[in-house]
């Protein structure tokens, strides 16, 4: 069975099947911030996700980080290392990328175990 969440008529917020969850790209609310706020509020939107699909981010597989441009590596860095558990960092890629929305500096997609 896949349960669905958030569901509009373009994509999901989240889908779960079996013991994974899947997130959609999730990206920052108020794009006025800089990397660091934007990343924070990407990081709070996939903790509220993960906490519905009764996981959270001690338990994700993959991280993959979209970047609008390289040079916000560091402050990327910096609210992610802030974010997550010590013993518990995920194999993650981070790439450059033309995001959807000039405003946007990043963009986070995360695959979670269920357990």
């Amino acid at each position: 069975m896949i349960q669905r969440f958030d569901v509009g008529p373009r994509l999901s917020e989240m889908a779960v099947h079996g013991n994974t969850a899947y997130l959609a790209g999730q990206v920052p609310d108020d794009a006025t911030q800089d990397i660091r706020g934007q990343m924070r509020q990407v990081l709070a939107a996939i903790d509220a996700l993960l906490a519905r699909a009764g996981t959270d981010k001690t338990k994700i597989l993959m991280a993959q980080v979209f970047l609008a441009d390289l040079a916000d590596f560091d402050g990327m860095n910096e609210a992610w290392d802030a974010w997550v558990p010590a013993g518990h960092a995920p194999p993650r890629a981070t790439v450059q990328a033309a995001l959807a929305k000039k405003e946007w500096k990043v963009e986070v997609v995360v695959t979670a175990a269920i357990a």
